[in-house]
């Protein structure tokens, strides 16, 4: 049975914070929905399992949805693990993705913002839905992006 539920937002685990709030504002548009916040207490280190856990963060609200949609929430912690390779195919969560209208300039927006190129762009035609155009390309620390475009 299916819980009533609704979505909310995406956690990014940044390395320089400010770097990637300020790759996803210029690149992709996003707009602060919340202050900068500073967090720490009992409660922190309850919910995460991290042991005196401090926290900096900030949501920034996803294009698209308006002042209700969900948000990318950035977050720094003052203790972190080593960064994995980046890699499509690693377990848990892949990557985040944005349609837009072109996927080579969005692409080549997102190389000059300090991003990187995970594969190449690629089309394909899927039966009653269209023709999928799409890269994964990366942020500046590594997370995936997907970039897609459909058209009939």
């Amino acid at each position: 049975m299916a819980i009533d539920a609704r979505y909310v937002h995406t956690n990014l685990i940044a390395q320089d914070w400010q770097k990637l709030v300020t790759f996803y504002r210029q690149v992709f548009g996003c707009t602060p929905a919340t202050k900068e916040g500073n967090h720490s207490g009992h409660w922190l280190d309850t919910i995460t399992g991290v042991p005196e856990a401090e926290i900096r963060l900030i949501h920034l609200r996803l294009p698209g949805y308006g002042d209700d949609g969900p948000t990318l929430e950035v977050i720094r912690y003052n203790k972190q693990m080593k960064p994995q390779a980046t890699a499509a195919n690693r377990p848990g969560f892949g990557h985040i993705a944005f349609a837009v209208d072109d996927v080579k300039a969005a692409r080549d927006a997102v190389i000059a913002a300090g991003g990187g190129r995970v594969g190449d762009i690629a089309s394909v035609d899927i039966p009653g839905r269209g023709k999928l155009t799409e890269v994964y390309v990366t942020d500046p620390e590594g997370n995936i992006i997907e970039l897609q475009k459909w058209s009939k």
